[in-house]
């Protein structure tokens, strides 16, 4: 209170501030997912290209999702992928397939019908995701009406790089999100996949508030002894900047996100049922309930079943659609895996910190690899002498089964940057030290602010020390805050009205290698 303000002869009450001002720590685990929705709508109001928070997968649904008819029709499918059955003249080599009496099917998509971005957010929720951003860059496009070649890339014409940078760019405009993922940037060609990803890296560097997490072109069905050309493409069409700010995961996952009662006949040859008709009623392999259902289908009536009732009719009549519904399923179920990371580091981050290293964790849901590398397979891709540029392999191991084997950035090769984990920590460190320093703008620059300054930073990074963020065996062992004249500042800096602060921390890295030493003991007696 300021005494030249009272005037009225009385009795006054000045209130004095007992506690300083406090470090509140930023959120850690809150990923921006930029892609292609079912719809884009609520209200009225569109919702595309427009960056929009959610919560739950409910808040998601009532957004990015398809409403469902009512009872008793067949809930709607919020995806739908078409695949054909391609005859061909001998056992492929690539890609899945089935056989039917003496002839090889392979299971091909119609590439302009493939999305991850819906099945991704499923399986970010069901590893743990709280809080995150949705940029839907548009609606799921016109199918192409053919397939890819067994073994070739899945490359979705209706997926634009020029939509997904739109997208990010977006995010520019927001603080909060502290990952941003793409999921079906695999669905471009390399150089615009190369692009994005450069884009991507090149924000989350300019910001300092996020990662960018990667899955590999290739990663859906890897060649069991050419893989490496896929992390090698990776590798020469990234680039070398802000590697720091990003990380890389391969393969992809099985998952059972989708299931039986996701796929059926309209999946298949884009819906036609006359094309499937030959297959499951063969003149070698007769099946008269399956091609009467099959008839009922072609020919509704008013007393028509649903789609899912048909479609459990004829798994139930025919075994051969019953497997080619499950070899579907599979194919439709290989996702990548940055949306499970991504709620893998929200537990994580939830249950032990950012400081915790997001590995030697498991990811639910997932039930298979497509390719199952041993430690010999994942050392090149961990540390590579050339490039620098680490990859986090997701392996198997028996007895344990899934898990992500791997915390490092693309920086694989710096001293201070290699770790994804020392990468997240400085993050949280700096934006919340940053956020809470903002209450000191305008303040005067003297020694008490800085001393207000340095109390305040000072709690917050004891508080981190003392849950295991930092290391050392004391608080001064673990970090320093330093802020005056003549220690951060000069003369000149405090007539230009700035103050500096310096933090300095010992962020604790994860103990990637254990080498454990034994050594032969000569018997002795006592």
């Amino acid at each position: 209170m300021i005494v030249s303000n009272i005037k009225t002869p009385g009795v006054y009450i000045n209130e004095l501030n007992a506690f300083p001002n406090s470090v509140v720590p930023v959120a850690t685990a809150v990923p921006a997912f930029i892609g292609y929705t079912p719809q884009a709508s609520y209200q009225g109001k569109s919702y595309v290209n427009v960056p929009q928070k959610i919560g739950t997968f409910d808040e998601f649904l009532a957004i990015y999702g398809f409403p469902n008819p009512p009872p008793p029709a067949s809930p709607v499918k919020q995806y739908s992928p078409s695949y054909s059955l391609v005859k061909q003249k001998a056992q492929p080599e690539k890609g899945d397939y089935i056989q039917i009496g003496n002839v090889f099917y392979s299971i091909l998509p119609d590439p302009n019908t493939i999305y991850y971005m819906y099945n991704s957010i499923q399986l970010f929720y069901q590893n743990g995701g709280g809080d995150a951003y949705i940029v839907s860059v548009g609606t799921y496009g016109a199918p192409s009406g053919n397939t890819i070649n067994p073994g070739d890339l899945v490359v979705n014409a209706n997926v634009s790089l020029t939509d997904l940078t739109k997208g990010l760019a977006l995010l520019m405009n927001e603080d909060e999100p502290t990952m941003y993922i793409c999921p079906e940037a695999t669905l471009l060609s390399v150089p615009d996949n190369s692009t994005l990803m450069e884009s991507m890296l090149a924000q989350a560097s300019a910001k300092q508030t996020a990662v960018a997490l990667f899955d590999i072109i290739g990663g859906f069905a890897p060649d069991p002894l050419m893989y490496s050309n896929d992390i090698t493409t990776f590798r020469n069409s990234l680039g070398n900047n802000s590697l720091d700010f990003g990380a890389a995961y391969y393969p992809f996952v099985g998952t059972t996100i989708m299931q039986s009662n996701n796929i059926d006949y309209t999946n298949l040859f884009g819906g036609d049922v006359s094309l499937l008709a030959p297959l499951l009623n063969s003149p070698g392999s007769p099946n008269q309930a399956a091609a009467t259902i099959l008839t009922n289908i072609q020919n509704p009536s008013p007393n028509s079943l649903t789609v899912s009732q048909y479609n459990n009719a004829l798994i139930n009549a025919s075994q051969t659609y019953s497997m080619i519904i499950k070899h579907v399923l599979s194919n439709a179920n290989m996702l990548p895996a940055t949306g499970a990371i991504a709620g893998l580091i929200t537990t994580i981050d939830n249950n032990e910190g950012v400081w915790k290293a997001p590995a030697n964790a498991s990811i639910i849901g997932a039930t298979s690899l497509p390719i199952r590398l041993s430690d010999d397979q994942q050392g090149p891709l961990n540390m590579d002498a050339v490039s620098g540029k680490s990859i986090n392999v997701i392996r198997f191991f028996n007895g344990l089964g899934i898990l992500v084997w791997g915390a490092r950035t693309l920086d694989g090769n710096s001293l201070d940057w290699k770790y994804l984990s020392v990468r997240r920590t400085m993050i949280f460190l700096e934006q919340s030290c940053k956020l809470a320093c903002q209450a000191y703008v305008f303040e005067p620059n003297v020694k008490n602010t800085w001393e207000a300054v340095k109390s305040m930073i000072g709690s917050f990074l004891n508080t981190i020390w003392k849950e295991g963020g930092l290391q050392g065996a004391t608080p001064t062992d673990a970090f320093v805050v330093q802020c005056g004249l003549g220690e951060t500042m000069t003369g000149d800096d405090i007539l230009a009205g700035f103050m500096n602060v310096s933090i300095g921390v010992a962020v604790t890295h994860p103990a990637e290698f254990i080498v454990l030493t034994f050594q032969q003991k000569m018997a002795t007696s006592s």
